[in-house]
């Protein structure tokens, strides 16, 4: 029988309801696929970079053009870089005024009710990103007037060069592996955080990253630095409208978090699902300091992140709470890496994962404790639920002991919904969805529980929406 041919509208409605698919004018249809040194130099050149990252842009590069593919998660053997658009400038200023923005992108960033959380006052400070550029930048003057810095990177490498050449890279660098690398060469965009020392900015830090273009490739840079004492919450979200072909995000974030200072930086990735989300995050703590991922993960085609902490510092601390939720085929390969380099550390893993439709999620984790790091204290629970027989979980834990004084934990369960809870709540009156939802909302309540309360009531949305596909 003839292969029938179908519409890109046909191929879309495959992917299910997805309520941030709306498309602007594309500023990005005359920007040319591929990666080349040309390109990379393109861009430093249209930012006027000084010549010190013109030559680490060029240097990473190199190394991209050396390293392999990633051995584990997805298998990417087919990935084809020259696929992608590097770089699309949206617009020709950044501003700090929404209604400075062109109508379009104001209007997103509307829908997406960013700026009615800045009216509030629920941030401290608000960035977006608009394909390869933040094109909206602010924070409250009570927190500039103490010292915080909150800007984009495009700015700190200008502004705040000596900073940025100690820093950037020192946490990842770029032979850390091939995305990395990618990012290094052709990043843009991103924050850059500085809190001083013993300075607690007491409402989160917000950025919003936007994909328009199709076929995009965003590589956002992100460096935080906590000083002695310091404090700070950092908050991300994302979305992006439905292709029929695939884009890409690769951001790198890496964090300082200083003796004694304490950083939360919490995710809510809700790509659509043609993005390829491979993310490279990392913490490095020093003494008596903490450092909390707080990561969700629900859009997507495929996701590989594992967020990171290096515990080099006596009494440092490093949790990762993250909850994955795949669905039609969507595969999300998401962990968590704590390396215990000193005496005395701890850290706590918590990894919640639903699948349905076909989704596929993975734990891949490593816990890796290093003969000097006596007295450490580690815990690693991960727990799946199934909520048919078509979607998968897989998990691969790795814990590299190295020193005997020390306490370690992991348990592990997969589970599919509870017939008799579910039939105790529908003889309630509960309509079968909904109960569903219940069910679900408990099992990650151990992790949503920790997300301010917009994303959480959020995330409650997302799950009775998808809880009405699986029914019926």
């Amino acid at each position: 029988m003839p292969e029938i041919l179908r519409s890109d509208d046909e191929i879309i409605a495959e992917f299910g309801s997805y309520e941030y698919d709306w498309k602007d004018p594309d500023r990005g249809k005359d920007a040319a696929k591929g990666l080349s040194k040309q390109v990379v130099e393109q861009i430093s050149q249209t930012k006027n970079e000084p010549k010190y990252m013109l030559d680490l842009r060029l240097q990473a590069y190199e190394v991209f053009r050396k390293i392999s593919m990633p051995k584990w998660g997805l298998n990417l053997s087919d990935f084809d870089f020259d696929e992608y658009k590097y770089y699309v400038k949206p617009t020709e200023t950044q501003v700090n005024h929404w209604e400075d923005l062109p109508e379009d992108i104001r209007q997103t960033y509307d829908r997406l009710g960013l700026p009615e959380v800045e009216k509030k006052m629920l941030v401290s400070g608000m960035a977006a990103q608009y394909e390869s550029e933040v094109v909206y930048q602010n924070m409250q003057k009570e927190w500039a007037d103490q010292g915080v810095i909150f800007t984009d990177m495009d700015t700190a490498v200008k502004e705040y060069p000596e900073i940025i050449q100690e820093y950037f890279g020192a946490i990842v660098p770029m032979d850390d592996n091939k995305f990395a690398a990618l990012n290094t060469a052709c990043w843009s965009g991103g924050s850059f955080v500085y809190v001083p020392k013993n300075t607690h900015v007491k409402i989160p830090l917000q950025a919003y990253f936007r994909i328009n273009t199709q076929n995009l490739g965003q590589f956002e840079r992100t460096l935080i630095i906590a000083d002695e004492g310091a404090s700070v919450h950092y908050i991300e979200g994302c979305t992006a409208p439905v292709y029929s072909t695939d884009s890409l995000h690769s951001g790198v974030i890496e964090i300082l978090v200083k003796d004694h200072a304490q950083v939360r930086y919490t995710t809510i990735q809700n790509w659509s699902t043609n993005v390829y989300n491979l993310v490279t995050q990392r913490a490095k703590v020093l003494a008596g300091g903490s450092m909390a991922w707080v990561d969700g993960n629900i859009g997507s085609k495929a996701t590989m992140k594992y967020p990171a902490c290096i515990l080099a510092g006596e009494h440092a601390r490093g949790e990762v709470l993250s909850i994955a939720f795949a669905s039609d085929d969507q595969i999300l390969d998401a962990g968590a890496r704590i390396i215990h380099q000193a005496p005395h550390t701890s850290s706590q893993i918590v990894s919640k994962s639903v699948s349905r439709h076909g989704g596929r999620c993975s734990y891949r984790g490593l816990v890796r404790i290093e003969p000097e790091a006596k007295g450490t204290k580690s815990n690693v629970i991960c727990d799946a639920l199934l909520i048919d027989q078509f979607s998968r979980s897989d998990t691969y834990p790795e814990n590299d002991i190295r020193c005997d004084e020390v306490s370690m934990g992991h348990e592990a369960t997969i589970s599919k919904i509870d017939a008799d809870k579910l039939f105790y709540l529908m003889s309630r009156g509960i309509e079968e969805k909904e109960a569903m939802a219940m069910i679900v909302r408990g099992f990650i309540e151990p992790v949503a529980k920790f997300l301010p309360m917009e994303y959480a009531l959020e995330l409650n949305r997302l799950i009775e929406l998808q809880m009405e596909k699986s029914v019926g």
